[in-house]
């Protein structure tokens, strides 16, 4: 059994794996020649504002009383320069936001993984290639530049990563903070000749990162008080700035200014996906070689937007975040940098056609560096006879190109030149785009071809090993032919030549010969595929093409529920007409009763919204108190039923019961204490780490007979999750545990219906004794239902408060009993735990029913990997690279989510293991004991 779960979790996380190696690798190329505009820039120098989590949306509205809650951009707008909508990628998060911004290229969606603070690899970008620039804001962006910086001309000044507290009475001070210090550099720059000289040099930039209007929408959410009023105090120190530059430079007209944001944010206070109101943010540029705003009549949209803010005669000048960053290197004349993707948007300058004209060709030409590297490092790594070029732009067409662009320039056809050089860009992206994804067909076949030979492998060995799957099936394995293994290893040593001629990563050899030793393993076992085929063909055909259709039925409702949560709720229901079909109904009413409630109430939460949007901390000590109330009832039930209760127990249960009434204190301290935004009390954030770390520990000291150990794992999990939840979640996991239950009780009374085994009671089995009773229990018909049940348990336990196919589905509020300073590891850990808390009760039930039912806990674990790799094809094939951004990051999330699902099954299942089985001694004595 170990042996399979090594191998099976072996291939789970190279197929994990693959689609970051299939779909999302690093775009970034190396050896290109630096390229700068020949010309003098219009301005000597740049300022960037980024205000974090700022939508478009919140900015140029009117407030409630007409007017703008950003009056200075406002008048910017109308009266100095260009605005418009800067379109963000997935992931919107704040790394890959700035990265787009400041170094021109969209990192690959796995980049929100790889750290806030400093960069997994080395690339370029604008900073770097300034003579000097100055930096304030938050340590997490701007440390991963500075660390980045190739000379000594980037200057950082941080506030401290404590100050970054979402429950802190004035979130706005992380951006007067900001705009404070830049005042005081200017201000001591008059006394410091050094500083001075620097601050009057030319291609210089001064990045300002504010970080207010991010937390308290995260804190409070976007339509809060708090986040609006902060889109204020930044309207405010924007002005305020302008006219300290003012001040200092003599108003010299040589001073740029854009104002941006690195991503949204949605109702709910979380970002990540592809939603409008993540990836529309603002974009407002002013300042020296900036355009003056234009009036016009009409403009076509494809939004309402322009009529929602009131501005519609105000040209708007859209732009993709990846392509301020060569508007950026133009207006201060410094080269573009080298991994630069953006477009410069010519349309918003204000200099000569001539400048527009050169900035368009430097644009060109340094995109199609990138493309030449590109081609000449996938033809070096290529076979010559099998190497296929990008055809729409051989080297002939490249030379015409800029060729014909040049003489546009010479005979001051600026325009016709601007129009070749976008041409010549777009042609450029699209070879980009061909040879980044040229492996990606020969890689994905060879990854589907290891899934399906997984899966068949796995249903090959559950036919072996239960005969009354297979009567009159030889078990014997017969010894594999020499010829073949010969044939395979030849086959082998063959591909992997191929990969050594063609210089391939490491990767490739493991995602092309890991299907070769699973199909040896399937191909040596062909005696017994014949002879369950005979078997299949030797029965009514209706038999298996209807068992086969309900199966196919069962995993396209499991994908469809990724899509849309009422599948969930469709099948509970179906789930709650089990006893119906089956002897049940008559036998076992009560329990029948009982399941047939518990489903139809599960079947509730997946048409409720989705968790988060609207918290209701009521709730969450509602739900608090009906589990004090369950409590009492098991606790007299319990008492009742043991002649001679143990005091030790009785603490036992008081103490857990005692660590529920905790929660819901802390839970309603830790509330009111945010809302008067008074922070989060020391006693309430220490008494949350405690109840979090006794969770794990108490149930190992409840007795290990199977009704009582549940129940205490209940018990000290839900006092966790309570701290963890904002809502209706709170309820789930206690309703959810419920049905757990209810299962446990339907599936001792479906064995015994079969006349299997007799029934025992609950209350006397213990888990200690669970070991794998194959020998009593062979594997049928209803384990395959058994083990789709626990699929769907899982999958509901998944999505049953909310999608979480998307980073932005967590909502930090969840974890401000535990922490609210900022710290992205930490949060995401408890968010995690708070996902894999309902995971854990469906395990342990799994356990329970393992036990209750004398399974093959082997065959039964097979079962559940074929159908969850089953759902993970469905999803390798639905991955998009292309479409709208909330489609892409949608297509990614759920192939992961259904990977880790799979690969988290194996971890979760030693989890309940443990949690189920083992016994810690307590007051000197172990608490074993039989009834």
């Amino acid at each position: 059994m170990l042996l399979y779960i090594i191998f099976g979790l072996l291939i789970h996380f190279v197929f994990f794996a693959s689609i970051f190696d299939i779909y999302f690798t690093s775009p970034l190329v190396h050896g290109m020649t630096p390229q700068f505009t020949p010309l003098p820039p219009p301005a000597k120098r740049l300022v960037l504002f980024v205000a974090d989590g700022l939508r478009a949306d919140k900015l140029y509205e009117l407030d409630e009383n007409g007017n703008s809650r950003a009056p200075f951009i406002r008048d910017i707008i109308m009266h100095e320069g260009s605005w418009g909508i800067s379109h963000t990628r997935v992931p919107t998060e704040s790394r890959p936001g700035h990265v787009a911004l400041i170094a021109g290229f969209y990192e690959d969606v796995s980049a929100v993984a790889k750290g806030w603070k400093e960069n997994p690899v080395e690339f370029d970008f604008l900073l770097n290639q300034t003579k000097y620039s100055w930096n304030w804001g938050s340590p997490d962006i701007l440390a991963m530049f500075a660390k980045g910086a190739r000379r000594n001309n980037i200057f950082t000044y941080s506030y401290d990563a404590s100050s970054e507290d979402f429950g802190a009475q004035d979130i706005t001070k992380l951006d007067t903070w900001v705009f404070d210090n830049v005042k005081e550099l200017f201000r001591g720059a008059r006394n410091n000749q050094s500083l001075f000289s620097k601050l009057n040099e030319d291609k210089i930039v001064f990045f300002l990162h504010l970080l207010g209007i991010d937390t308290n929408g995260h804190a409070h959410r976007p339509s809060s008080r708090e986040y609006l009023d902060n889109i204020k105090i930044v309207d405010i120190g924007l002005k305020e700035i302008e006219s300290t530059l003012k001040d200092f430079y003599g108003n010299d007209g040589k001073t740029a200014y854009i104002f941006t944001s690195d991503h949204g944010m949605r109702d709910w206070g979380s970002h990540g996906a592809g939603h409008p109101s993540e990836t529309n943010t603002p974009f407002v540029a002013w300042g020296a070689g900036i355009k003056y705003p234009q009036k016009v009549s009409a403009q076509k949209f494809d939004d309402t937007y322009l009529e929602e803010w009131k501005l519609e005669n105000w040209k708007r000048h859209d732009v993709n975040q990846a392509d301020i960053t060569p508007l950026m290197a133009s207006l201060i004349g410094i080269p573009f940098p080298l991994n630069s993707v953006g477009i410069l948007p010519v349309d918003i300058l204000n200099t000569t056609d001539l400048f527009k004209a050169e900035s368009m060709f430097t644009n060109a030409v340094q995109i199609l560096e990138q493309f030449k590297v590109k081609m000449t490092q996938k033809k070096e790594a290529t076979l010559s006879f099998l190497f296929t070029p990008f055809k729409p732009l051989p080297d002939s067409k490249q030379i015409n190109i800029l060729r014909q662009a040049r003489s546009y320039i010479k005979q001051k056809k600026y325009d016709e030149s601007v129009s070749l050089c976008k041409e010549l860009i777009n042609l450029a992206l699209k070879g980009l785009s061909y040879y980044h994804t040229y492996d990606r067909f020969f890689l994905g076949f060879n990854v589907v071809l290891g899934f399906v030979g997984w899966t068949s492998y796995a249903s090959l060995l559950i036919i072996k090993s239960h005969c009354n799957l297979t009567i009159g099936v030889s078990k014997e394995v017969k010894k594999p032919s020499y010829l073949l293994l010969c044939s395979f290893v030849a086959l082998g040593l063959l591909v992997a030549l191929f990969l050594l001629l063609q210089a391939c990563p490491w990767s490739y050899y493991v995602y092309c010969l890991l299907p070769l030793p699973i199909w040896y393993a399937i191909v040596r076992e062909f005696p017994v595929i014949q002879d369950f085929v005979t078997l299949l063909l030797t029965n009514p055909p209706k038999h298996f093409v209807g068992y086969l259709l309900l199966f196919i039925l069962g995993i396209e409702v499991l994908v469809l529920s990724f899509f849309y949560r009422y599948m969930l709720t469709a099948g509970l229901i179906a789930f709650s007409g089990w006893p119906f079909i089956t002897p049940l109904w008559t036998q076992a009413k009560s329990t029948s009763l009982s399941w047939i409630f518990f489903c139809l109430l599960l079947a509730v939460f997946p048409l409720m919204p989705v968790v988060g949007r609207k918290p209701d901390i009521f709730l969450v000590m509602g739900a608090g108190l009906l589990l004090l109330l369950l409590s009492v009832l098991v606790l007299t039930s319990v008492i009742r039923r043991k002649n001679g209760f143990l005091n030790e127990e009785l603490v036992l249960y008081l103490l857990q019961m005692l660590s529920v009434v905790l929660s819901i204190c802390v839970v309603y301290g830790t509330h009111n204490s945010l809302l008067k935004k008074q922070g989060l009390p020391l006693i309430n954030q220490i008494a949350s780490w405690i109840i979090l770390a006794s969770s794990l520990v108490i149930p190992l000291l409840s007795p290990p007979i199977l009704f009582d150990r549940l129940f205490s794992i209940l018990l000290s999990l839900m006092s966790t999750y309570l701290l963890l939840s904002t809502g209706y979640e709170a309820l789930f996991p206690l309703v959810l545990s419920c049905l757990m239950f209810v299962w446990i009780y339907m599936e001792q009374e479906t064995l015994q219906q079969s006349g299997v085994s007799c029934k025992q009671k609950l209350s006397t089995i213990q888990f200690a004794c669970n070991t794998d009773l194959t020998q009593f229990q062979d594997f049928s018909l209803d384990d395959i239902r058994r083990a789709f049940f626990l699929v769907f348990f899982l999958v509901t336990a998944f999505f049953g408060t909310g999608n979480i196919a998307s980073v932005n589905s967590f909502d930090l509020a969840s974890v401000y009993c535990f922490l609210t300073v900022f710290s992205p590891y930490m949060m995401g850990a408890l968010m995690m735990w708070k996902i894999l808390i309902p995971f854990v009760f469906v395990m342990c039930a799994f356990e329970a029913v393992q036990l209750t039912t004398q399974l093959s806990s082997k065959s039964l674990f097979l079962m559940v990997i074929i159908v969850s790799d089953i759902m993970a094809l469905h999803f390798f094939f639905l991955i998009k690279d292309y479409g709208s951004w909330l489609d892409i990051g949608t297509s990614i999330s759920h192939y992961v989510i259904v990977m880790s699902m799979t690969i988290f099954v194996v971890f979760l299942n030693g989890l309940a293991q443990i949690l189920t089985t083992k016994k810690l001694k307590l007051w000197g004595r172990s608490k074993s004991h039989l009834i």
